[in-house]
């Protein structure tokens, strides 16, 4: 019984912290973009962008594009059952990759 419940506790702390590791990601790629809507609407207002501002909306549209496996679970119907199951499949992937590194690095 001990060994389920410690097996139980690590998984759930694997989870907990898989998923602040997450929303910390996704939160860093927000402030990222933060100015973006303004800047989007500046044509409609009758307005030009510069060409720092170009570039700016470049910037923030490839930090959107990074979002991206974040924000299609969220829209879709149920999205919000599916995000637990897509923080484990992104931190599964992060695992083999160390995994990966870390035999390449010790030959």
């Amino acid at each position: 019984m001990l060994k389920v419940v410690t097996y139980l506790h690590g998984t759930l702390n694997s989870i907990r912290a898989s998923s602040e590791r997450e929303r910390a990601k996704i939160l860093q790629e927000l402030l990222l973009i933060r100015g973006l809507i303004p800047l989007l609407m500046r044509p409609r207002n009758g307005e030009t962008w510069t060409i720092e501002e170009r570039m700016a909306l470049t910037k923030d549209l490839r930090a959107i594009s990074h979002l991206s496996p974040y924000l299609l679970p969220a829209i879709l119907p149920g999205g919000a059952l599916f995000l637990p199951m897509l923080a484990w499949w992104l931190d599964r992937r992060r695992t083999k990759r160390h995994e990966i590194t870390d035999t390449t690095d010790s030959t």
